[in-house]
């Protein structure tokens, strides 16, 4: 006797889209996660990590939509190739703009605060990868 009911009887390839649905997902919550906090602890950046309130309040209201629209991207039925190359295009520039302001005296940024710009390059970074593969894999 087999149990094949529900959740407990799945194919062995799960959905193509379904990692490109997790990171996309998971992209749009630490995202708007992260510019929150740039929000509601500004001075707190200010103070730790050397980042003004002057760029702290526009990049956390910036993060803020570029979550918005991720979460909008993952919740449509099919996914547009090209708005996931839309949001890998900007995760890669936003990473490499982290890099750049943590590697130059544009931002009096501390130590702590250049750990964090790059610790976000990297995630972000990850973030655009991971998003690729799920793009190729749906694509098949």
């Amino acid at each position: 006797m087999s149990m094949q009911t529900g959740a407990l009887h799945r194919p062995a390839t799960t959905d193509a889209s379904t990692l490109l649905r997790r990171v996309l997902w998971l992209d749009g919550l630490s995202t708007a996660a992260v510019g929150v906090l740039l929000l509601a602890a500004t001075g707190l950046f200010e103070d730790l990590l050397g980042l003004p309130v002057s760029w702290s309040v526009p990049i956390g209201v910036g993060l803020l939509g570029w979550a918005l629209a991720a979460v909008l991207i993952v919740d449509r039925p099919d996914i547009a190739p090209r708005h996931v190359m839309f949001v890998i295009g900007g995760n890669a520039l936003s990473a490499a703009g982290l890099v750049a302001l943590a590697l130059t005296d544009l931002v009096p940024l501390t130590g702590p605060g250049v750990a964090f710009m790059l610790l976000m390059a990297v995630v972000v970074a990850v973030y655009a990868e991971l998003q690729f593969m799920g793009l190729r894999r749906s694509a098949r």
